[in-house]
């Protein structure tokens, strides 16, 4: 049964005696001739979207008839963007692929998880619908497990991890954004239209607390955000004397290729 008492605001008595004006329908002024004419657009384009990239496949790969590999896609800084692919590794997992002897993260890395590194064009930024068509023709050519897709990216990379992790959730297992940040509204809308997906995302954020390119409060808040769309594992490692390379440690730290391997999308 409802409560027998009503809040019932005071109205202010100028409202009140306009509220009824306006209910009234919008109405041409009389004897006025309209000046506006409708139209539509519509018209076909074709994108035509094109990455070089570097991959490396893990040892072993093709030995095992079956056998789906876990996928890491890496998108570097802005320092890399050009045409001279090889410049990618100049930082992250492909950095370590080319190591002599590896160390642990390497040898992690190198055992486990096919690794695509694609390289931006100078003077572009990442491109989400380029990102996700170069992902399709790597999962449609390669002996990929499609719950075990992981994504991480440093500075620029960064940002563009955690927009193409937050609005398209439902690829990725888990993600890892280093020392960048993110667009709140897309993560809004996909904790609106894609709730469960976004939950179930996991997320290891890393930054340098003195950082001078990209403040730490870029993580923070997208972190925060995380946390308050319910995002089930989400956390975030600030390191208290590191400026904008954050990427080393992160990358060298072989607890951080468990923790991606620890996840597969539901």
């Amino acid at each position: 049964m409802l409560p027998s008492w009503r809040f019932r605001p005071k109205m202010n008595p100028l409202f009140a005696a306009l509220l009824p004006l306006a209910t009234l329908p919008i109405m041409s002024n009389p004897g006025t001739a309209e000046t506006q004419t409708v139209h539509q657009f519509e018209r076909s384009v074709t994108v035509t979207h094109s990455y070089k990239y570097l991959q490396g496949l893990p040892d072993g790969y093709g030995a095992e008839p079956g056998k789906r590999w876990p996928l890491l896609l890496f998108l570097h800084g802005s320092g890399e963007r050009g045409d001279d692919v090889w410049s990618v590794a100049k930082h992250g997992p492909p950095k370590l692929l080319r190591e002599s002897p590896r160390g642990p993260a390497a040898r992690l890395l190198a055992e486990n998880f096919v690794v695509i590194s694609p390289q931006c064009p100078k003077g572009e930024w990442w491109n989400t619908a380029a990102l996700l068509a170069l992902l399709d023709e790597i999962m449609a050519s390669h002996a990929i497990d499609p719950a075990r897709v992981y994504l991480t990216g440093l500075s620029m990379g960064g940002y563009g991890a955690w927009e193409l992790g937050t609005a398209f959730p439902e690829r990725f297992a888990a993600m890892v954004p280093v020392c960048g940040g993110g667009n709140f509204i897309t993560a809004y809308r996909s904790h609106r239209e894609k709730r469960s997906e976004l939950r179930s995302l996991a997320i290891w954020a890393f930054h340098g607390a003195r950082d001078p390119t990209v403040p730490v409060a870029e993580s923070e808040r997208m972190v925060e955000a995380m946390e308050r769309f319910e995002v089930a594992d989400v956390q975030l490692t600030i390191y208290p004397e590191a400026q904008h390379d954050s990427w080393t440690e992160t990358y060298a730290n072989p607890e951080l290729y468990t923790w991606l391997l620890s996840h597969t999308r539901p």
